[in-house]
């Protein structure tokens, strides 16, 4: 075995079974992107950032996402169409595969770890086919410093090999790609897919099971950042929402986009080192600070350069709507660092509405937050899975379904006392359509959105005056600083007042619908957070 780079102390690839090939460790940024490039596998963008096309897969393939099912996991995981059982015979023979097919090839090995706070650290080996591949994972994860890696040991593998199809005939998949959790073994198999978000969200997944089962932290998929007052702020989202627009404001310091933990002693902490952010239709004016981080070190994917030119074109989504770039968060100029934040002060649970009927900002009571907490409705927005080419409507529970290992009550169980414990505002931000459902009203303008938050966040919300809505029974404010008032009453935006009506009555039902499952389990408090249907005259 041939091995390169910064190689930890008695560390070795041979303990996974690779006994042969060039094993590159621990390479600097500028070396993968340099290697990368002179093996044909991405282009360089003007602004000096790495682009890369992803293949066959541009986003993530949850039909495709296993557990290894044992007796860790069996009567701990909540059992669904994203948690999906996996043999760990199936497993073993998998695996044996993989390993065959990384032995004798040059690839590349990286040290990161999970968890900015240092009692919870979770120390990652990641072993990549392409040399793209690490440089995600170097600008994702916790980087350590020098000295460390000379002591680094692994806890958890990762193994990518996005050129490696499994047999669904003899493999047990559904078919070639595949991304497989064994928390037993303590690895993670991505395979047939060149998407590196398989890669950050298998990390969030494996952690969204031991922090919350094993050490009392809640998971969160959410970004967060903290005022000058040391005040914290929340905001769950899926993908599409606006976590990592929203939380990148120049006033306040970014703690992370993404993946965060909630201690027992109320310290909030990033999961990662950097930021995973849409790009389709970037604009420098709307969004400065993830605009000027896509630079060197940074890699693009799936997007696409204005004609004759290396300059990229955030407008064209012929590729996918689903546009990337991974970052290490030092680019964003302001920072919190570490990666902590304390005196969590709001919350923001961020939906995109594609039917027009939520306000764009409104406030719950414990009982509402908790019910929608658990329902997670949005839309999912074009691109960000395989198939999704338009809005669609989605109930993903605690704002990541899909990433979730455990039934979603213990997730809200503990949200709904960590809540009360530090006495948070909880708020509901549309960040969709108004006007109108999608293909007649518009979606709502960024610089409102921002508006309304900053106006949550410096108190200038808790002075004005709040009607309830009629079907929701949410409170949402009749005025607020920048923002003009007609806007604040979702119903007067239509010019069809007995439409939005209906569709109200609609989008509620479908919310008392998807909560049929959780009902028995639900307090009467959370029961009475629910929409009522209006009865029209």
């Amino acid at each position: 075995m041939q091995e390169l780079g910064i190689k930890p102390a008695d560390a070795s690839v041979e303990d996974l079974g690779i006994e042969e090939g060039k094993a590159h460790w621990n390479l600097p940024p500028e070396q993968l992107a340099a290697r990368a490039l002179n093996e044909g596998q991405v282009a360089l963008a003007s602004n000096g950032a790495v682009t890369v096309n992803t293949g066959e897969f541009t986003g993530r393939s949850p039909k495709d996402k296993f557990t290894v099912k044992d007796e860790l996991t069996t009567d701990a995981v909540w059992w669904n169409n994203f948690n999906i059982p996996f043999s760990p015979a199936n497993f073993d023979r998998l695996y044996a595969k993989m390993i065959a097919y990384f032995n004798g090839k040059e690839f590349y090995v990286r040290d990161v770890y999970a968890c900015a706070d240092p009692r919870y650290r979770m120390n990652l080996r990641v072993i990549t086919e392409y040399a793209w591949s690490n440089l995600f994972v170097h600008n994702m994860f916790l980087r350590p410093w020098e000295r460390e890696l000379k002591t680094f040991s692994a806890e958890w593998h990762v193994l990518n090999a996005p050129g490696f199809h499994a047999d669904p005939a003899t493999d047990g998949t559904r078919q070639h790609n595949f991304s497989i959790i064994d928390f037993k073994r303590k690895i993670i198999l991505i395979g047939g897919s060149g998407y590196t978000g398989e890669i950050k969200k298998g990390v969030f997944t494996a952690l969204n099971f031991i922090l919350p089962h094993q050490k009392n932290v809640l998971s969160m998929h959410c970004s967060a950042n903290t005022g000058k007052s040391g005040d914290t702020a929340i905001f769950f989202g899926l993908s599409g929402t606006g976590k990592t627009t929203l939380s990148a404001d120049p006033d306040r310091k970014l703690i992370g986009d993404d993946e965060h933990g909630w201690t027992p002693d109320n310290v909030i902490f990033n999961f990662e080192g950097g930021c995973y952010a849409k790009t389709i239709d970037l604009d420098e004016e709307r969004e400065p600070e993830i605009f000027h981080a896509i630079r060197s070190g940074a890699l693009l994917e799936n997007i696409c350069f204005k004609p004759g030119t290396t300059d990229v074109d955030y407008t064209n989504c012929s590729k996918t709507e689903n546009t990337r770039v991974s970052y290490p968060i030092h680019h964003i100029p302001n920072i919190a660092v570490p990666s902590l934040g304390l005196n969590p002060k709001n919350i923001f649970f961020l939906t995109c509405d594609a039917y027009g009927v939520l306000p764009p900002i409104s406030k719950l009571t414990p009982g509402q937050a908790a019910f929608h907490f658990i329902s997670g409705y949005t839309a999912k927005v074009a691109g960000t899975e395989e198939g999704v080419t338009e809005p669609t409507m989605t109930f993903s529970a605690c704002f990541g379904a899909p990433f979730m290992p455990l039934h979603p009550t213990v997730y809200a169980g503990m949200l709904s006392a960590k809540m009360q414990e530090a006495g948070v505002t909880v708020w509901l931000v549309n960040t969709g359509w108004s006007g109108g459902a999608y293909g007649v009203g518009k979606r709502m303008s960024l610089k409102v959105t921002r508006a309304l938050i900053t106006a949550a966040l410096n108190g200038a919300l808790h002075t004005v005056d709040y009607k309830t809505h009629d079907v929701f029974g949410v409170a949402y404010p009749v005025s607020c600083p920048q923002v003009p008032s007609e806007l604040l009453d979702p119903r007067n935006t239509w010019t069809d007042k007995e439409a939005y009506d209906q569709k109200a009555n609609f989008l509620a039902e479908s919310f008392l619908k998807n909560f049929e499952k959780f009902s028995s389990s639900a307090s009467e408090e959370i029961l009475m957070g629910a929409p009522q249907i209006k009865v029209h005259a």
